[in-house]
């Protein structure tokens, strides 16, 4: 009978299927670390795991491990080169999450652009006045760089149309005529683009050599832009960022990601009111939350039953279960 390990608290939606899933049994540990669910590892046929790291020796413990799903879309916290030796499928969910990322990227920008935080503040402090510094920025005509443009990107996209923003997108892995068909303009000169935009929204991965945005290429950009980011803490650097918002160089900073999570209380961004943050949540929504949760334990479910999408595999193995179990 295949046992499964939930790694962190998940939707009870997805716990339902879990539950209702014939010859499956299962673990739940709440906590959202890897000291927290390490011990019950052995034990494990599958592992849903958030976003706590899976490194090797971890993975090295897990005997009976036979499929591993990502309740997300972002898999860089996964040894992923220790699964494949293996040839243990690493699954991530399907497109469940973009609408729900996408509105929060955009609603960071639009905090910032109409200076939301520091006029709640004002006004809860009596300074009525301090409407009359005109420190809110429309969007209507502005130019909005997407780093990345997968689901999340494209879906960002649509919801800038909106607000009649010029759209760029930089992404070396799309075709230019993908993002051209999608009314967006493709630029593959970086630093020309940053200089250009006004708005920078991250939505690409994580990347082994280091930050995309670090101190050179935020000094690319214009000091009256804001960056946003809802990808991966560490796409941007954020000591260059602290140094680029103390030095005026940029307008300001929306963050739903950390190099470091949950941040430390004395994170120096904590002190700007020009920064605009939240706890790793853009794509926690009720329905985002379910979706997951219901693709992450569906992808173990299948994965029993010898169906799992070959297309929500991210790394080269076979994908059919083993002809027996424990």
């Amino acid at each position: 009978m295949p046992h499964v390990l939930v790694a962190g608290r998940i939707h009870d939606a997805g716990l339902d299927i879990l539950r209702n899933a014939r010859g499956l049994t299962f673990d739940l540990v709440e906590d959202i670390s890897v000291a927290s669910y390490a011990p019950l590892v052995p034990n494990a046929d599958a592992i849903l795991i958030r976003t706590q790291p899976l490194p090797r020796a971890v993975i090295e413990s897990a005997t009976r491990l036979k499929i591993v799903s990502r309740h997300g879309v972002g898999f860089d916290a996964v040894d992923v080169d220790a699964l494949t030796e293996r040839s243990i499928p690493l699954a991530i969910i399907g497109d469940v999450i973009s609408n729900s990322v996408a509105e929060h990227s955009m609603m960071l920008v639009l905090a910032l652009a109409k200076r939301t935080i520091v006029y709640d503040q004002k006004t809860r402090a009596s300074s009525w006045q301090y409407r009359n510094s005109y420190d809110a920025w429309e969007l209507h005509g502005r130019t909005l760089l997407l780093l990345g443009f997968g689901r999340i990107g494209k879906a960002m996209a649509r919801m800038a149309a909106g607000f009649n923003m010029k759209i760029l997108a930089y992404d070396p892995y799309v075709a230019a005529e993908i993002i051209s068909a999608s009314g967006v303009t493709p630029v593959s000169d970086l630093r020309q683009a940053l200089a250009e935009a006004d708005v920078v929204s991250v939505h690409m991965p994580k990347s082994v050599n280091g930050p995309l945005l670090g101190a050179r290429e935020l000094g690319w950009m214009k000091l009256s832009s804001i960056v946003v980011n809802t990808a991966r803490g560490g796409i941007v650097d954020e000591q260059a960022l602290r140094e680029a918002l103390s030095a005026g160089r940029l307008a300001g900073a929306g963050l739903d990601v950390f190099e470091s999570e949950p941040p430390g209380s004395d994170n120096p961004l904590f002190d700007f009111d020009n920064v605009v943050l939240s706890p790793h949540s853009a794509g926690l929504t009720e329905e985002a939350a379910a979706g997951m949760a219901m693709s992450a334990a569906t992808n173990i479910v299948n994965f029993f039953a010898g169906h799992l999408d070959p297309a929500l595999v991210v790394n080269d193995v076979g994908i059919a279960p083993p002809a027996t179990m424990d």
